[in-house]
């Protein structure tokens, strides 16, 4: 398994990963509003190769405001059936969380199951509110959340950053 950056040339790969582990409706999820017009911060977003080459598992982070606050929201984070169990999604997570450590991240935002992402250093984050429907119990956070409070919402697309958006993804 080897993970590399998501290229603009994987996009059609990984948006079929997406749609065999989540589903074509995946894209009303309120945390696909976050995203909508917002490119994903490119030199964060990640796939995993299996030895033939192909997309066995993707990670994307995406730019958000919380009030005041920047923030990168993690997710989706995909591991095709026939690879999960194996760790891919560990390695997804821990290269990606490395990676926007190195890039000057502050905080990483994401929505999920605490006792899966607390192995990562995720905590519940009270006060930060996502679009609903979401339920608050499974907004999480890493890094420094204190005094972060507010909706999340959409960023303005990045400019001019070494690691920003995928072309023509």
């Amino acid at each position: 398994m080897r993970i590399e950056s998501e290229t603009a040339a994987d996009g059609p790969e990984v948006e079929a990963l997406l749609d065999t582990c989540f589903g074509p409706g995946r894209v009303a999820l309120s945390s696909y509003r976050l995203r909508d017009g917002v490119p994903p911060a490119g030199g964060l977003c990640l796939v995993a190769r299996g030895r033939a080459g192909e997309v066995s598992g993707a990670i994307r982070f995406w730019p958000v405001r919380v009030g005041v606050w920047d923030a990168m929201l993690l997710g989706p984070v995909a591991v095709h059936p026939t690879r999960q169990g194996e760790g891919v999604g560990a390695l997804l997570i821990g290269t990606g969380l490395d990676r926007a450590a190195a890039s000057g991240v502050e905080r990483v935002l994401l929505v999920g199951d605490e006792p899966f992402y607390r192995r990562f250093g995720f905590r519940r984050l009270g006060g930060v509110a996502m679009p609903p429907p979401t339920n608050p119990d499974r907004v999480l956070g890493l890094w420094d959340w204190a005094g972060v409070a507010g909706e999340v919402e959409r960023a303005a697309p990045l400019q001019g950053e070494g690691g920003g958006a995928m072309s023509s993804a």
